[in-house]
């Protein structure tokens, strides 16, 4: 069996929380690679929001916006999907109009050109006609945007719990064995 790669791309967007539960997440599977891409917002909402650094702990393979020697800047290193979380609109719009100026964008680029997994956890409310347009053309293009929108029919009592409901469904659609509420079950 190959094994899964990865790439998690964490964007300035507020929700800092949905990136370390998908990282949590992953550190715990096996046969899987990460490749992970931080950008200097992103570093900076994590510490002010979750009121850490553990974006630092993780054993991850981490790079540079601007290394385009990374391997998943090329299909040949077949990274099988690609999750931007959370992801801003500017990186949406980025994305959606093939602007490949920095690693995460170039990444994106390559997994929708190589027809992979690309979902983008999209962080912003309300939205504008831009949004929806950009979000209608990264869907037609063969991404999955999945809103960082909760849900509460799980009941859930902690931030963490609700923000875990987003997760939950990030990681359904990797298609990753996970163990969540099910409605009906």
């Amino acid at each position: 069996m190959n094994k899964r790669k990865i790439i998690v791309a964490v964007t300035g967007a507020s929700g800092a929380i949905y990136a370390k539960l998908v990282l949590d997440f992953l550190a715990l599977q096996q046969e899987i690679e990460v490749g992970v891409l931080l950008s200097d917002n992103a570093k900076i909402v994590w510490k002010h929001e979750l009121e850490n650094e553990t974006y630092k702990n993780y054993s991850f393979s981490f790079y540079d916006k601007t290394d385009f020697n990374a391997p998943f800047a090329s299909g040949s290193a077949k990274y099988d999907t690609m999750i931007v979380v959370p992801c801003s609109m500017g990186t949406l719009g980025r994305i959606a109009h093939g602007i490949s100026n920095d690693l995460l964008t170039r990444a994106a680029d390559v997994i929708l050109k190589e027809r992979r997994k690309l979902i983008l956890v999209a962080r912003e409310t309300p939205y504008n006609l831009i949004h929806i347009n950009n979000m209608k053309i990264v869907t037609e293009t063969g991404g999955i945007i999945c809103p960082a929108t909760p849900s509460f029919y799980s009941n859930p009592k902690t931030i963490e719990a609700v923000a875990k409901t987003v997760v939950d469904r990030v990681i359904d659609l990797i298609g990753l064995d996970n163990k969540s509420y099910r409605w009906g079950e």
